[in-house]
């Protein structure tokens, strides 16, 4: 059951890639398919970290620990479509011209964001592996992957300072990300709490 679901979660999270590449290949995205298809890549970039956040607050709420098992595929979906979206700009809008680029990043604040959010994905994306929690450990690799948290934030400071008038969009993922991580502090309150009692009744049972 749990191998069906993945691949359906798999084929879900594959298709608007999929549904991009023919909306190219047909010319349905309109009159500017190059500002479509970056506009797309950036926003399904920020719904999958957002995705992959809500994998371990749900997993608390609900006790389905077999929703951890999803958590890898969604952040490398979230740094593949992240790299769809920079190719983007890097080939079809800035058609590899790096001084263009360097320039664009430097001057233009949301680009500068939105470029430091992606960089921040990448050693999350090299690292996903079983093989690197066993060389970097477990306390290591965790510390490490905390970097989704600024990550999925400068994604919402580039959307919200991409869109610069109507910011209604990006505001609704800025409310869910700050949920998602007011929740991770407040289950870390909870589990401080709870070792705290815990370690006072053993030292009242001792004594």
């Amino acid at each position: 059951m749990m191998r069906g679901l993945k691949v359906g979660a798999f084929i879900a999270a594959l298709a608007p890639a999929v549904y991009l590449a023919y909306g190219v290949a047909a010319g349905a995205l309109g009159a500017n398919p190059i500002d479509a298809v970056t506009d797309e890549t950036g926003t399904w970039t920020l719904r999958f970290l957002v995705l992959t956040l809500l994998v371990t607050p749900l997993r608390t709420w609900t006790g389905w620990n077999a929703l951890v098992r999803f958590r890898r595929m969604l952040g490398l979906f979230a740094f593949f479509y992240g790299t769809l979206h920079f190719l983007t700009y890097l080939v079809l809008d800035q058609f590899f011209v790096i001084d263009a680029i360097v320039a664009d990043i430097v001057k233009r604040p949301f680009i500068t964001v939105g470029f430091a959010a992606f960089l921040l994905m990448v050693p999350l994306a090299v690292t996903s592996t079983a093989g690197w929690i066993r060389r970097l450990g477990g306390r290591r690799w965790n510390l490490l992957h905390k970097l989704v948290y600024l990550s999925a934030i400068g994604g919402v400071v580039h959307y919200w300072w991409l869109v610069k008038s109507d910011i209604s969009r990006p505001a609704r993922y800025a409310v869910i990300v700050a949920v998602l991580l007011l929740a991770r502090v407040w289950f870390a309150h909870v589990r401080h709490r709870a070792r705290t009692r815990s370690a006072a009744a053993s030292s009242v049972i001792r004594t």
